[in-house]
């Protein structure tokens, strides 16, 4: 049918390329919806961008100018309420779609495909940047104590932590240069992240797509389209309506109170804490009594998964056949949502020592995944 009526799609030099991206691309015939949620991510980035654009056109980087410019864009724009609500909670929604696409690449082990692996943890970090410059960008109390806090991390640094405090602050203070060059930077990644998704499928696409049975697929696939398009067409229609019901019912909703206040240096809100999809790594960060220790083990959460493709070894892809891996795997995903949990207590010091076993937990579970998989296989093929 596609060739009867778009012959062209197969001669024209760029729609060829389309066609081999997105229509005839050989993919395994049972992959699951867990695969839809890189669609959904491309989705997300998609909304982000657009709204974004229109956002800037009357955003003020301007620390007199940037809470009451916001204010203007939710009260005088033309639907601007919308479009900076849509914003907002979309980062959210970008965040859930991000860690569902990273816990279903553990599970299936699809971190085996290197170089799509590594794009997607660049992509990752590159992401939470995004977020965290953007959350600043309003200039509320949280934005302005929030920028505060994670900037001055950096101080733990040895020799070299003021300097780089001072040179991301553009000077002694966050002031007026801090917000323009968060602005600037909160502009730019969105379109570094699109040019990276380009590489990362096309390292997934050089490579094909991991499945659930862990297996080689190469005699059984069949074509992207109409098979999963249509399936990736279900998955847009449910985000979008998700995100509409938050945003037209409850905007607010994943949003903190302070931050209706304008940033005022003076006074110092009684918790501090980042948006829901930065509380695992900040109660890493408080559950260590060292802040350089709380820095690295911060910054060891996301970078241990860069280490996870040199820890293959196994004689089936994925933890599907691995009940042991898998008990590891959800404990792993208890832990982290223990810590997301932990951050409302106020009586931090009488969960200090439980935060401590979950950091300790966390990060072993990583070290003794190939050792059970090694046990695992020598028990089975031997």
């Amino acid at each position: 049918m596609m060739n009867k009526f778009f012959p062209i799609r197969k001669t024209h030099p760029l729609f060829k390329i389309i066609n081999n991206s997105l229509i005839d691309l050989p993919s395994p015939s049972n992959i699951s919806s867990w695969w839809n949620f890189g669609s959904l991510l491309a989705l997300c980035l998609i909304i982000q961008i657009l709204t974004g654009l229109f956002l800037t056109m009357y955003y003020t980087a301007n620390i007199e100018l940037a809470f009451y410019s916001v204010n203007y864009i939710c009260r005088n724009v033309n639907y601007g309420w919308l479009i900076r609500t849509l914003h907002a909670n979309g980062a959210s929604f970008f965040f859930i779609c991000i860690y569902l696409h990273i816990g279903r690449g553990i599970y299936y082990e699809s971190f085996n495909l290197k170089y799509t692996w590594m794009v997607g943890i660049i992509i990752l970090f590159i992401l939470m940047a995004t977020a965290f410059m953007g959350y600043v960008l309003p200039w509320g109390q949280m934005s302005f104590w929030g920028a505060t806090v994670i900037t001055n991390l950096l101080s733990a640094i040895p020799y070299l932590g003021s300097m780089l405090v001072n040179w991301i602050w553009g000077g002694f203070a966050i002031d007026n240069a801090t917000l323009t060059r968060f602005y600037s930077f909160h502009f730019l990644f969105p379109f570094i992240i699109l040019m990276l998704t380009m590489i990362h499928l096309l390292f997934l696409h050089q490579t094909g797509s991991n499945n659930p049975l862990g297996m080689n697929s190469n005699l059984d696939k069949i074509p992207f389209h109409p098979f999963f398009t249509f399936k990736d067409l279900i998955g847009f229609i449910l985000l979008l309506s998700l995100l509409s019901m938050l945003t037209l019912t409850n905007p607010y909703l994943l949003g903190d109170p302070d931050n209706f206040t304008p940033a005022n240096p003076l006074v110092t809100p009684i918790h501090i804490q980042p948006e829901w999809y930065f509380l695992f790594a900040y109660a890493i960060l408080r559950s260590i009594p060292n802040k350089l220790g709380g820095v690295i083990a911060l910054i060891m959460s996301i970078l241990i998964l860069i280490i996870l493709p040199l820890t293959f070894n196994k004689k089936i892809q994925g933890i599907q056949f691995y009940p042991l891996n898998q008990m590891l795997f959800w404990i792993m995903i208890s832990t982290i949502i223990l810590f997301n949990l932990s951050k409302n207590s106020t009586g931090w010091s009488s969960l200090y020592y439980y935060k401590t076993n979950f950091n300790f937990i966390m990060f072993f579970l990583f070290y003794y995944y190939p050792i059970i998989s090694k046990y695992w296989d020598n028990l089975i093929f031997n």
